[in-house]
């Protein structure tokens, strides 16, 4: 008997869903998506039709070694100090980067957060890591930089330079970095990169920069516009905005 016959009625559509997730979905957050459908079914029956159909989320499985980072020495203080629940108080992002293989060698892709509502709001991929790599996303947001009101990082090596110096400075825009080898500091972007890792890079195969950052941005927008997000209450970030004031800028 097939398989998805054979464990009900709505088998083809928590297939389509766990697919649509990159198949990191669990049982909760496809229940979440039924019920927007009007669909509504216990997680135990979500749980049967995944183990009967062999659907097994990426979360299941463990994950990467770190990469060595040279760290940046500079004065910089930590202004955000872990106040990641700004509201609409402040326009905030943090950024981090990751690596990422393509063929037999990294790249590396800079990603930034809006620490409002979660969405990534720039990106790019370059075999080097630099602070071009930083300057590249940052010119992805949408809103006039003299908006932003803070730019947090860690201390990589390519968030120390004069290029992002003279930027900041330009649209008075502050710049923070985290304490010395203090993940915790920068815990939002640290958070978005374990999902994409898990999410985007696990089991993925790259040919070329440009295949994966056309792979990237169809990410990036499934996580801002359908990826349902524990921390905005099961929303989605554009979701999510809509509950913001009129004067937010993304």
């Amino acid at each position: 008997m097939n398989r998805q016959k054979s464990v009900g009625l709505y088998a083809n559509k928590i297939v389509t869903l766990f697919n649509q997730s990159y198949q990191s979905y669990g049982t909760r957050r496809i229940r979440f998506d039924l019920q927007k459908e009007n669909i509504w079914v216990s997680r135990r029956y979500i749980a049967r039709v995944m183990k009967a159909l062999l659907l097994v989320s990426k979360y299941t499985v463990k994950r990467y070694q770190s990469h060595n980072t040279e760290v940046n020495e500079t004065a910089t203080e930590n202004h955000l100090q872990r106040q990641f629940d700004v509201g609409d108080k402040k326009q905030i992002v943090v950024a981090d980067l990751t690596y990422i293989q393509v063929k037999q060698r990294w790249n590396y892709l800079c990603v930034l957060v809006n620490l409002s509502d979660r969405q990534i709001v720039g990106y790019h991929v370059g075999q080097h890591k630099t602070a071009e790599l930083v300057m590249s996303a940052l010119s992805q947001i949408k809103m006039p930089l003299s908006k932003l009101d803070l730019f947090h990082s860690d201390r990589g090596k390519e968030f120390d330079n004069r290029l992002l110096a003279d930027c900041f400075k330009t649209f008075n825009i502050t710049h923070s970095l985290s304490k010395k080898g203090c993940p915790y500091d920068n815990a939002v972007a640290e958070a978005a990169f374990k999902t994409i890792k898990t999410e985007f890079v696990k089991g993925q195969r790259f040919n070329s920069t440009a295949e994966l950052q056309r792979a990237f941005s169809a990410y990036a927008y499934w996580y801002n516009h359908k990826r349902l997000h524990s921390s905005l209450g099961y929303l989605p970030p554009v979701e999510f905005k809509k509950h913001l004031p009129l004067n937010f800028f993304v």
